[in-house]
């Protein structure tokens, strides 16, 4: 198929850009009423034919196209014309193209919600005249930052690793900061849980206010973990990605749309792609709740045990016989690892997952994690070699502390693996 014929199969609206895989842009436009709306991959040469020769109506454009967007357009918003890029375009009536960076609307939504519902006061109050950190120097940076000086009369600083200063004695430099974006692609999925920054510069930035970053899967990046551990606001970016499609939307469209759909599509998109992790003592019945559970969601059921024993080819209880707990804490933390940045999934953790702080950031980026409390009485350390050889009683009293310190929920067993189920769909109202 030639560059001027590839299509979006029929659709008025999509995406497009050179490498797309999993979007939810297409669940979020659905929900809006800009559909049908689809994914198209295109090569640099195959863009310029298709925008002029398409039959599309409307179109987000992401990466690498951005640029191409914006100069291809005949119509530029201020925005666009500003940063010299666009992520949205509209064929309008007369068959002319109109481009606006609805990056920038979707932030300054995020940036408002966030400074009004977390910080108690608007982003003018809290911002004007004070210096914000955007890391990155991309097209996103630009964008945040000009939502940033625009819509709250902050002082946006772009800081890339890759500059003249990098981030370098930033705690120095930026002594000041009232707010730190991170717009670069750092923690995205599948690279997480990583930061650009550590937990320590944070700390050092006395005047910061908040936390903000436009990564949205995994829903806590690894900046994002480290602001919670400081007890600093923080939020995410699922928000602003609904809030630049409903922009899109609009214009779509051509007609206004509830700014109250934001919040909504922001919660279904959660609960369908928040992870539901399960932990609690051996033989608390987390694996049998797990699979009704997951039964119950029609979600895929992940247990960390059997995903070590199908890859490895042992058993847990041999791995720790033959070669000791460490060798097989190594192994969970992979597992870990792979299934913690996933979405949308039910994870059952073995017991001891508590043991190694690490995994709790691999679970919780992406999950919310509920604790199975069964009674110790009704515990059983039958194949299970570290209940056998410390005690339950041991074992629980060195685990629950961190069992409770973990959870986001606890559970008491009902008696059944149903009712578990049940209880904890209930709890996170799934």
């Amino acid at each position: 198929m030639g560059a001027g014929e590839k299509n979006l199969g029929g659709a008025a609206f999509g995406l497009i850009g050179r490498r797309l895989g999993h979007s939810w842009s297409p669940l979020i436009h659905e929900s809006l009423g800009s559909a049908p709306y689809a994914l198209l991959e295109l090569e640099p040469e195959e863009v310029e034919p298709f925008l002029r020769g398409g039959a599309w109506r409307g179109l987000n454009v992401t990466i690498p196209y951005k640029l191409d967007a914006a100069r291809l357009a005949d119509v530029r918003s201020d925005a666009v014309s500003a940063l010299g890029a666009a992520n949205t375009l509209v064929r309008r009536g007369d068959g002319t193209i109109l481009a606006e960076n609805t990056d920038v609307l979707g932030f300054a939504w995020l940036l408002t919600r966030f400074c009004r519902e977390r910080l108690g006061g608007s982003p003018r109050e809290l911002l004007e005249g004070r210096e914000a950190l955007v890391l990155g120097s991309g097209g996103a940076a630009r964008a945040v930052s000009y939502a940033l000086e625009t819509y709250a009369g902050a002082s946006a600083v772009m800081v890339s690793r890759s500059g003249p200063e990098g981030y370098e004695d930033l705690q120095r430099r930026h002594r000041d900061a009232a707010l730190v974006v991170n717009a670069t692609p750092v923690g995205m999925y599948p690279a997480c849980p990583a930061t650009p920054l550590e937990q320590g510069v944070l700390a050092a930035l006395p005047g910061l206010l908040g936390v903000l970053d436009i990564v949205y899967n995994p829903r806590r990046t690894g900046l994002v973990l480290a602001a919670e551990r400081l007890g600093l606001p923080v939020e995410s970016g699922l928000a602003m990605l609904v809030a630049q499609a409903l922009y899109a939307s609009e214009l779509f469209q051509g007609r206004d749309l509830d700014d109250a759909l934001i919040g909504g599509i922001e919660r279904d998109l959660l609960a369908r792609t928040d992870n539901v992790v399960l932990i609690g003592m051996p033989g608390a019945g987390k694996t049998s709740c797990g699979r009704e559970l997951a039964r119950l969601l029609h979600r895929p059921f992940v247990d960390l045990d059997d995903a070590i024993a199908l890859e490895s080819g042992r058993e847990p209880s041999r791995i720790i016989t033959e070669e000791g707990e460490e060798a097989f804490r190594r192994l969970e933390t992979e597992a870990a690892r792979r299934y913690g940045g996933r979405s949308g999934l039910v994870v059952a953790c073995g017991g001891g997952i508590v043991a190694r702080a690490e995994n709790y950031d691999l679970l919780h980026q992406n999950g919310t994690v509920v604790l199975i409390d069964r009674p110790l009485d009704q515990l059983s350390s039958d194949g299970r070699p570290l209940s056998q050889a410390q005690g339950i009683e041991r074992l629980a009293a060195q685990r629950r502390p961190l069992y409770e310190s973990w959870a986001d929920v606890t559970v008491r067993c009902t008696g059944s693996a149903s009712g578990d189920a049940a209880a904890v769909r209930d709890l996170l109202g799934l």
